[in-house]
């Protein structure tokens, strides 16, 4: 049951790519796109907080709960550097990393006001979100270095084939920025909090899980992006 969910939500989330891809196709704009990236960006961090175990079958791993919206932030660098090529990409992630940090201020202003004397969950609130600014700020030094590294080395491979072969800028992009990401990641988020190795493994295995179950969902959205400026010059 539990791989059941894990792949359910997996599709429920990347459908979200293919709307963001029609609408760039539509209206040559990355907006929505953009959207949903900063969107994906701040709920896989809330969802941090929670270490979950993933049952994937054959085996079980450990690791913060956001790592499945996480992993699709790969997808959806590499949809845009597709369709606008690397320097939008770089803007959108340069987007999402304001945007984490009007969240982390919004999230101190909130636990710092007065609780009304009726409310009892005050302790249970500061205990969530007191967490939230460290794995936020673990985050954005793993999401600075992996996420422009993705973008860098998908325009990489891009130039390298000549536009050809979509699933190795895609694997090849994002399978060891994942891996990069954890290893940043994990150590300064949940350092003499939790155990470290077992959260690397267990996020690296899921995060890898989802970037292979992502190539087919690559091509879907490649078919709808259909060709584009960038491709031919590189014709």
């Amino acid at each position: 049951m539990n791989i059941l969910l894990l792949i359910l939500w997996i599709i429920g989330i990347t459908s979200f790519t293919l709307l963001g891809s029609w609408y760039a196709k539509k209206y040559n704009k990355a907006d929505l796109l953009i959207g949903l990236y900063v969107t994906f960006v701040l709920v896989a961090q809330v969802l941090a907080v929670k270490i979950s175990a993933f049952n994937l079958g054959f085996a079980t791993f450990y690791g913060p709960s956001g790592v499945l919206v996480f992993s699709l932030t790969y997808l959806m660098t590499d949809i845009v550097n597709e369709k606008f090529g690397r320097k939008e990409t770089h803007k959108m992630i340069l987007i999402a990393f304001v945007s984490q940090i009007a969240m982390v201020f919004f999230f101190w202003l909130g636990v710092k006001f007065q609780p009304a004397p009726f409310w009892n969950m005050q302790a249970t609130w500061e205990q969530f979100f007191n967490l939230v600014p460290r794995i936020t700020i673990a985050s954005w030094v793993a999401f600075m270095i992996t996420e422009n590294f993705d973008a860098y080395v998908y325009s990489w491979f891009k130039k390298l084939t000549k536009g050809k072969y979509l699933w190795t800028r895609n694997a090849f992009s994002s399978i060891p920025a994942l891996l990069l990401d954890s290893l940043i990641f994990i150590p300064l988020a949940f350092f003499g909090v939790m155990p470290i190795l077992p959260l690397i493994i267990g996020q690296t295995a899921v995060k890898w899980l989802v970037g292979l179950i992502n190539i087919p969902f690559m091509y879907l959205n490649k078919a709808i992006l259909g060709k584009t400026e960038i491709d031919e010059k590189l014709i």
